[in-house]
C-alpha cells in the first residue's frame, strides 16, 4: 500500500496521463465535414446556376487527383483493377473523400438526367441506375465510419447524408412512406447537429432541413395528409416558385388540385353579370387567382412580389390564349348575338372581356409596386450617390405612369363595358390620379435641371388633376382606396412650390452677379485675348480653345509677272533692197546655183 503524499502525486499524475491519452486519441480519429465539403463543392463548380454536368466533371477530375495522391489507382490504362476501401487504410480522411466524391458524382449525373428526361423520357431509366449508384457509394461511406477510427460528428453526417440519398431514390421511384422516412431520419440527424454546435456551424445543417422539408410535406400528401397540401401551396406562394428536385412535381399536383375544385365551378359572375365557365384552364386559373393576390401582399420583399406578379400575369395570359381559341369559331355566333341583344356581347366574349381587365389590373399593380419602390429610392438618392451606385431618377417614374395610363385607356375599351358608365367613370377617376402623379414627377425632372416656370406650370397642373379627382370621387371612395393617396400628393405639391419659388429667386440672383462683361465669353480663342481678362471654364476642360485650328487664309503677295512692253517701240530696218534682188534672180540664178557659179 501507498501511505502519504507520494502516493497522492502518483495518482495525480496517472490521471493527467489518461486525460493525455484521450486527447491523442481523439486526434487521431479521422474526421470529415461531408455537408460542409458537399456545400461548397456545389456552390464553386457550377450547382449555383443548376449546371450538373460541369460539377460531374470536377467529381471526376477531383477523383483522379486523390487516386493519384493516395497511390490508389484502379490499374493502369491497359488493365482495370479494383481496390477497395477497408478500416485499416482510414488513417488518412482523403480515402473517406474518395467514396464521397463516387456519390456525388453519381448524384449529379442523375440530376444533370432529370434535367433531359423532360424531353427524353428515356433518360429516366439511366436516371433511377444513377441514383441507385449513388446510394451504393452512401452505404458503403457510412460502413466504413462505423469503425472506431472515425469521430461521431462524422458518423452521424455519414447517416444523414445515406438518408438523403435514400429518400431521393424513394422519391423517384413515388414510394412515398419509405421516401418519407428517409427524409424525417435525415431532418431529425441535422437538427441535432444544428443544436450542438454554434450557431455558425448550424447555418449549413438548418439550410438542408429547409430543403428537406417541402419533400416531407408533399410525401405527407401523396399518403393521405391533407393538410400537407395547404402548406406546399403557401411555401410556394411564398417563395414565388420551387426549384429543385420537387419543382415539377409540386406544379402538378396543384394544379390537379385545382382541376378537381374546377369540376364544381360552373360560372362566374362580374360587373352584375353571370358568365359560364366551360374551360378547364380558365377555371383553373380563375380558382388560384384569389391565393396568388393574398401571396403577392403578404410578400417579404420586392424581388419576391415581382416573381409572383409575373407568375400570375403569365398564368393569365395563357388563361385569355385559351379562351381566344374558342373565340375563332365562335365567330358567327357573336355577330348574332351582337344583332338579337342590341349591343350586348356573347358570354364568351365577356369572359374575355374579364380576363383582360384582370391581367391588365394586374399589370398596373406591379408598375404601380415598383414606382413605389423607386419612389423609396429617390429620397435615398443622396446615400446613393455617396456609395457610387447608379441612383433612380423622375424619369423612370416618368416611364412606368406612362405604361398605366396606356393600360388604363386599353381598359375603357373592353368589349362590353362601353355602356356601363360608371366603369367608364372610375377608369377615368383613376386615369386623373396617375396623371397627376406623372406630372409631377416631370415637373421633378425639370427642377433637376432648372426649368423653373416649366416646374411651376405642372405643379399647378397637378393641383388642378388633384382637385377633379377630389371632387368627383364621391361614390367611388372604395374603388379609390387602392390609389395613392391624392392628399400627400396635394401637401407634398404645394412645399415642393414654395422650394421651387426660393431656388428661383437665389438661382435668379446669382445670374445677375456672375453675369458681367469679364464674365460673357466672346467665342474668341486664348490666342486673340490676351489684352482682355475673362473667366473662361474652358480653359480648365478638355476642349479649351487656344487657337483657331486649322488657320484661316490670308492675302499675301504674290510672285511679279513681266511684261516686254519696249517691243512695241522698236523700229526694224528696211528690208527692200533684199526683197527686190530675190525677186529678180529668178531661173539664172537657180541654175547658176546649182553648177556653182556664184555672181
Amino acid at each position: 500500500m501507498c501511505h502519504g503524499a507520494g502516493c497522492g502525486g502518483g495518482v495525480l499524475q496517472l490521471g493527467q496521463a489518461l486525460i493525455l491519452a484521450q486527447i491523442l486519441l481523439l486526434s487521431a480519429l479521422t474526421q470529415i465535414p461531408v455537408l460542409q465539403i458537399v456545400k461548397e463543392s456545389q456552390q464553386q463548380h457550377g450547382l449555383r446556376h443548376g449546371d450538373f454536368q460541369r460539377y460531374r466533371g470536377y467529381c471526376s477530375r477531383r477523383l483522379r487527383r486523390l487516386r493519384k495522391t493516395l497511390n490508389f489507382k484502379m490499374g493502369n490504362r491497359h488493365k482495370f483493377t479494383g481496390k477497395k476501401v477497408t478500416e485499416e487504410i482510414l488513417s488518412d480522411n482523403r480515402y473517406l473523400l474518395l467514396i464521397l466524391m463516387d456519390a456525388e458524382r453519381a448524384w449529379s449525373y442523375a440530376m444533370q438526367l432529370k434535367q433531359e428526361a423532360n424531353t427524353e423520357p428515356r433518360k429516366r431509366f439511366h436516371l433511377l441506375s444513377r441514383l441507385r449508384k449513388a446510394v451504393k457509394h452512401a452505404e458503403e461511406l457510412e460502413r466504413l465510419c462505423e469503425s472506431n477510427r472515425v469521430d461521431a460528428k462524422t458518423k452521424l453526417e455519414a447517416q444523414a447524408y445515406m438518408a438523403y440519398l435514400t429518400g431521393m431514390l424513394r422519391f423517384e421511384h413515388q414510394e412515398w412512406k419509405a421516401a418519407m422516412e428517409a427524409f424525417n431520419k435525415c431532418k431529425t440527424i441535422y437538427e441535432k447537429l444544428a443544436n450542438a454546435f454554434t450557431e455558425e456551424q448550424a447555418v449549413l445543417y438548418n439550410q438542408r432541413v429547409e430543403e428537406i422539408s417541402p419533400n416531407i410535406r408533399y410525401c405527407a400528401y401523396n399518403i393521405g395528409d391533407q393538410s400537407a397540401m395547404n402548406e406546399l401551396m403557401q411555401m410556394r406562394l411564398r417563395s414565388g416558385g420551387t426549384e429543385g428536385l420537387l419543382a415539377e412535381k409540386l406544379e402538378a399536383l396543384i394544379t390537379q388540385t385545382r382541376a378537381k375544385q374546377a369540376a364544381t365551378m360552373s360560372e362566374v359572375e362580374w360587373r352584375g353579370r353571370t358568365v359560364p365557365v366551360k374551360i378547364d384552364k380558365v377555371r383553373i386559373f380563375l380558382l388560384g387567382l384569389a391565393d396568388n393576390e393574398a401571396a403577392i401582399v403578404q410578400a417579404e420583399n420586392e424581388e419576391t412580389k415581382e416573381r409572383l406578379f409575373e407568375s400570375l400575369l403569365s398564368e393569365c395570359r395563357d388563361a385569355i390564349q385559351a379562351v381566344r381559341e374558342d373565340l375563332k369559331p365562335d365567330q358567327k355566333q357573336r355577330e348574332h348575338s351582337l344583332e338579337g341583344d342590341s349591343g350586348k356581347v356573347s358570354n364568351i366574349q365577356y369572359l374575355h372581356s374579364y380576363l383582360t381587365y384582370i391581367k391588365l389590373s394586374t399589370a398596373i399593380k406591379r408598375n404601380e409596386s415598383m414606382a413605389k419602390s423607386l419612389q423609396k429610392a429617390l429620397l435615398q438618392q443622396q446615400r446613393s450617390e455617396e456609395d457610387g451606385k447608379r441612383t433612380a431618377r423622375p424619369q423612370d417614374l416618368i416611364r412606368l405612369y406612362d405604361i398605366i395610363l396606356q393600360n388604363l385607356v386599353e381598359l375603357t375599351q373592353l368589349p362590353g363595358l362601353e355602356e356601363d358608365k360608371n366603369f367608364q367613370k372610375e377608369i377615368g377617376l383613376k386615369t386623373l390620379v396617375y396623371k397627376a402623379y406623372r406630372c409631377f414627377f416631370i415637373a421633378q425632372s425639370y427642377v433637376l435641371v432648372k426649368k423653373w416656370s416649366e416646374a411651376l406650370v405642372l405643379y399647378e397642373r397637378v393641383l388642378k388633376y388633384a382637385g377633379e379627382v377630389q371632387s368627383g370621387a364621391g361614390a367611388f371612395t372604395n374603388s379609390l382606396k387602392e390609389l395613392p393617396d391624392v392628399q400627400d400628393l396635394i401637401t407634398q405639391v404645394n412645399a415642393e412650390k414654395y422650394s421651387l419659388q426660393a431656388a428661383a429667386i437665389l438661382d435668379a440672383n446669382d445670374n445677375h452677379e456672375t453675369e458681367s462683361p469679364s464674365q460673357v465669353k466672346d467665342g474668341k480663342p486664348l490666342s486673340e485675348r490676351f489684352e482682355t481678362f475673362c473667366l473662361d471654364p474652358s480653359l480648365v476642360s478638355k476642349q479649351v480653345s487656344l487657337v483657331h485650328f486649322p488657320p484661316g487664309f490670308q492675302p499675301i503677295p504674290c510672285k511679279p509677272l513681266f511684261f516686254d512692253l519696249a517691243l512695241n517701240h522698236v523700229a526694224f530696218p528696211p528690208l527692200e533692197d533684199k526683197v527686190e534682188q530675190k525677186a529678180k534672180s529668178g531661173l539664172t540664178g537657180y541654175i547658176k546655183g546649182i553648177f556653182g557659179f556664184k555672181s
